[in-house]
C-alpha cells in the first residue's frame, strides 16, 4: 500500500487545482440553485467514469427506522440524489461516500464582504453559500475519486459517491439506502463544526427528540379590554407551562445521574440534558392582556445505545405525571407534538473503518485525529440506524456557517486538498488495490 499511497498523494497534489476549481464551480453554481449544482456532480462523476443514477424521492413518508419527523419539520416536495457508482474488481470492500448539496435557505447575502456566489479566495479561505456546509463535502468526494481514476489505481472493492440532500429532514441518503444501494462502510464528508477541521473524527452520534407542548388557559370572564385586575379569576396558561418546564428539568437532573457514556462525560462532564428552548405565549398589542394559550418547546438528547422509543416514551411519562398532577391541565390536558426524533449511533476506535481513516488522516496531516463526542444527529447515524453500516465522518476546517446564522461561510484550502487527499487514500486502504 505503501507506493499506492505514495501515487495517490502526489496525484492529488498534481491535482490540487482542479479539485480546487470545481469547488468554486459548486458555489458559483449554487446561486443558481440546487438542481445547477446536481448537474455539475453528476456531469464530473460521468467523467471520471461513474455509472450515474438520479433518484428522484418525496422525504414525506418515507420508510425509516427508528427516526420521525412531523410534516412541520419538513420541506415537502419531491427531491434529487445524484448516484456515481464506480465498480470494483470484485474481492474488496466496498464504501458509500455522501455529502450534501444543499445550504440554507439564502439570505443576508448584502451583509456579506466577499460575493457569497464567487468563490473568492483570500487568505488561504474560499468564501461562498454553503462552501462549508457541504459543498466541500461533495467536491472532496468526488475529486477524490478523480484522484483515484487520474492515478490509475484499480480498486478491488466498489465505491459509490452519493450527493444527497439533507437539510430539515430532506433524508437523501435514506432514499438512497432505500433503493438498494449499500456497502461494506460508509464515509460523511461534512465540515467539522467544532473549527478543528481533520483533526477531529465523527464516530459518536447522540440521539434527539424534539416536542413542544400547548397549555390551554382561561381568560379572565370580563369584557373589559384590560385583564390585569381580573388575573385572580383567570387560569394563566404561563403558570402551567411551568410546571411543565419543572418537571422537564427534574428529568434532565435525574437522567443525568443515571445515563453515561464515557466520551461524553469526557468532553462535557454530562451525557444527557434536556433543554426548554421556546416559550411562546401573549400578544404584541397589548400586555395587559391574558394570552388563552402558551407553547412550551424544547429537545432531548440521550447517547447510544439508549432507544429512541424508550427515550420518548420517558418524556411522555414525565408530562403526563405533571399533567395529572394539576388538576386544571387533567381536566384540560395540553397538547403535546413530537415533532422529530432519531436515534444515536456508535463507532468505536478499534473498529476496522475508524482504524483506516485515522492512518489516512495522521499520514496526511501528521496529527492523529480524536473523536468529537458533540455531533448530536449528525447524518453518519443514517446508514447505521437504517441499514446496519458502519459510517464515521470527516471534513475540512471551515467557518461562519449560514446555519449558525453567521456571515461569510469559509472553508480553508490547504485543509480542503488534504481532505481530498486524505479521502483518496480511504478509498484505495478499504477497497484495497486490484
Amino acid at each position: 500500500m505503501s507506493d499506492i499511497r505514495s501515487r495517490l498523494l502526489k496525484q492529488a497534489e498534481d491535482s490540487r487545482d482542479r479539485a480546487i476549481d470545481f469547488l468554486g464551480d459548486l458555489v458559483r453554481a449554487q446561486g443558481e440553485g440546487e438542481a445547477t449544482v446536481q448537474a455539475l456532480v453528476s456531469a464530473r462523476l460521468a467523467e471520471i467514469g461513474c455509472t450515474i443514477e438520479d433518484l428522484t424521492y418525496d422525504p414525506v413518508g418515507m420508510m425509516l427506522k427508528d427516526e420521525f419527523a412531523s410534516d412541520l419539520a419538513i420541506n415537502a416536495g419531491e427531491r434529487v440524489s445524484v448516484i456515481g457508482r464506480l465498480p470494483g474488481a470484485d474481492g474488496g470492500r466496498s464504501l458509500i461516500m455522501f455529502a450534501h448539496p444543499d445550504g440554507e435557505p439564502v439570505a443576508r447575502t448584502e451583509e456579506w464582504t466577499h460575493d457569497p456566489f464567487a468563490a473568492e479566495i483570500d487568505a488561504g479561505r474560499m468564501y461562498g453559500w454553503g462552501v462549508a456546509d457541504d459543498l466541500m463535502g461533495i467536491a472532496a468526494g468526488v475529486s477524490a475519486l478523480d484522484v483515484i481514476g487520474a492515478s490509475k489505481t484499480r480498486l478491488k472493492g466498489e465505491v459509490i459517491m452519493a450527493s444527497t440532500p439533507s437539510k430539515r429532514h430532506a433524508r437523501g441518503v435514506t432514499a438512497v439506502l432505500n433503493n438498494g444501494y449499500g456497502a461494506d462502510g460508509a464515509l460523511y464528508l461534512h465540515p467539522a463544526e467544532s473549527g478543528v477541521g481533520l483533526r477531529e473524527i465523527k464516530a459518536l452520534a447522540s440521539g434527539q427528540v424534539i416536542f413542544s407542548i400547548k397549555v390551554t388557559g382561561r381568560r379572565p370572564d370580563t369584557t373589559e379590554p384590560g385583564h390585569t385586575a381580573f388575573a385572580h379569576l383567570a387560569v394563566n396558561p404561563i403558570d402551567k407551562a411551568i410546571v411543565l418546564h419543572q418537571a422537564l428539568t427534574a428529568l434532565g437532573e435525574a437522567r443525568a445521574k443515571r445515563v453515561h457514556h464515557p466520551l461524553l462525560e469526557a468532553a462535557v462532564s454530562r451525557s444527557t440534558n434536556v433543554m426548554l428552548s421556546a416559550i411562546q405565549c401573549g400578544f404584541d398589542r397589548s400586555l395587559s392582556q391574558m394570552s388563552p394559550v402558551c407553547e412550551l418547546a424544547g429537545a432531548l438528547s440521550y447517547p447510544p445505545p439508549e432507544k429512541l422509543l424508550d427515550v420518548q416514551a420517558e418524556v411522555d411519562a414525565t408530562i403526563q405525571a405533571a399533567i395529572q398532577a394539576d388538576p386544571w391541565m387533567k381536566d384540560n390536558p395540553p397538547e403535546v407534538t413530537w415533532l422529530s426524533g432519531v436515534t444515536g449511533t456508535e463507532v468505536t476506535t478499534d473498529h476496522p473503518l475508524y482504524q483506516t481513516v485515522s492512518r489516512a488522516i495522521t499520514e496526511v496531516t501528521g496529527t492523529e485525529p480524536a473523536v468529537n463526542a458533540m455531533h448530536t444527529t449528525s447524518d453518519i447515524r443514517v446508514p447505521m440506524v437504517q441499514k446496519g453500516i458502519p459510517t464515521v465522518g470527516i471534513g475540512s476546517l471551515g467557518g461562519n456557517l449560514a446555519q449558525n446564522g453567521l456571515l461569510d461561510e469559509w472553508v480553508d484550502v490547504e485543509d480542503y486538498v488534504n481532505l481530498v487527499k486524505t479521502t483518496a487514500v480511504i478509498i484505495a486502504e478499504w477497497c484495497a488495490t486490484a
